[in-house]
């Protein structure tokens, strides 16, 4: 059985993707073997791999991949700090019945987005946000 998994981002310059990962985003790096690979982790325990980027997996390809990072603020407020913090956001604050989420990209325009859980919808997200919409 698979027991687990790394979701991969390919990025065109390593230290440029660690940097906003880590800096901008606030993920703690993990591992790093030169510009080969490097993985960071969330708080809750995800761990996202960075590899470089080739002819076969660019970087910032539209479309093909995605990740969400649960929050643990209201969303308006993490918005705020990370526009401040520079990040692009793609989309304005799209709210649906169970949760609120805002879409932004990386330097490299790879897809991400966080997302707010209304407090009624925790149940089916353990590792969900800590600030649930009301």
């Amino acid at each position: 059985m698979i027991s687990g998994g790394l979701p991969t981002v390919f990025v065109s310059d390593m230290d440029r993707a660690i940097r906003f990962f880590t800096e901008t985003l606030g993920l703690t790096l993990e591992q790093r073997f030169g510009n080969d690979w490097a993985s960071i982790k969330t708080l809750n325990g995800l761990s996202i791999g960075l590899h470089p980027a080739s002819q076969e997996s660019p970087a910032g390809r539209k479309g093909s991949i995605t990740i969400g990072f649960n929050l643990d603020e209201p969303i308006d407020k993490a918005v705020d700090r990370l526009k401040k913090q520079g990040v692009r956001f793609t989309k304005e604050i799209f709210e649906d019945g169970s949760s609120r989420i805002a879409h932004f990209a990386d330097p490299d325009g790879n897809e991400f987005y966080i997302i707010e859980l209304r407090a009624e919808w925790q149940k089916y997200a353990p590792n969900a946000s800590a600030a649930p919409v009301a």
